[in-house]
């Protein structure tokens, strides 16, 4: 199984690290897509079906399949970020992040008391602590709260042409792993729903890449249509944290029926 290490690892050797996305709460779906070779699978608590009972099997799943599970959350609540670290995921995509104001929360509630060292740290919204699925409902608590507890993979999505504006205080966070734009929601942000070719879109990806360069940030992005080109272009673009696909999109090319 993959681990948040080699994870980390690929990212200071400047190589991409990819995974995949899942809408469908189906333990055997998330099991194939992390036999598929990614090195994580986000579970989208955002626009998916998942519930807070069916997580610790769909954790389980892709932990079986060999690949790292993280949460993409609907909102970066206390109740969500709990729920879904007690149900075993080890990285957090935190969406709409549109100010270093809201990350540090998000970022504060994520990690459990003594674990913060920088200026701004709130300690009084720490995650809480207890026993659950993650630590093996106490047995390996210890283990737990030295090991993946403290590692835990940060991810800020970047999605509103606020963000952009924002964006150099928003990587200036030193527990922020990677961001990830989210181009329909930063194209939505500005009038151009879905339109990834209008030079403003092109402009503000231009910004988001220079900024990550010059901070020395890991840029991210979501290849929502499967593109093997797409892939290598974004790659050789300078993103490094990058989700490919979906698991209802990957169904969808492949399930239509064929024309006669």
């Amino acid at each position: 199984m993959k681990n948040i290490s080699e994870i980390r690892a690929l990212l200071a050797q400047d190589k991409a690290t990819v995974g995949t996305w899942l809408q469908l709460p189906s333990a055997d779906v998330a099991e194939l897509m992390a036999r598929a070779g990614y090195d994580w699978v986000a579970v989208d608590m955002e626009h998916g079906s998942f519930g807070r009972q069916g997580l610790p099997d769909i954790f389980r799943a892709i932990e079986c399949g060999g690949a790292v599970p993280f949460a993409r959350l609907a909102e970066a609540t206390k109740q969500n970020i709990k729920a879904a670290l007690e149900a075993g995921a080890q990285g957090l995509i935190f969406p709409m992040i549109e100010s270093r104001e809201q990350l540090d929360k998000a970022i504060d509630l994520s990690l459990y008391p003594g674990l913060e060292d920088w200026p701004g740290a709130n300690p009084a919204e720490n995650r809480g602590v207890g026993y659950c699925r993650a630590n093996v409902f106490g047995k390996n608590f210890d283990e737990y709260r030295t090991g993946t507890a403290k590692d835990l993979f940060l991810v800020a999505q970047i999605e509103h042409i606020r963000a952009v504006e924002n964006l150099e205080a928003i990587l200036s966070h030193p527990r922020l792993d990677a961001i990830m734009v989210g181009p329909y929601d930063l194209s939505g942000s500005m009038g151009l729903t879905g339109q990834f070719d209008h030079p403003k879109f092109k402009e503000a990806m231009e910004r988001i890449n220079a900024c990550c360069q010059r901070m020395g940030a890991r840029m991210g992005l979501h290849i929502v249509q499967p593109d093997p080109e797409a892939l290598k272009t974004q790659i050789a673009s300078g993103a490094r944290f990058i989700a490919y696909g979906i698991d209802t999109v990957f169904l969808w090319q492949s399930a239509e029926r064929p024309a006669r």
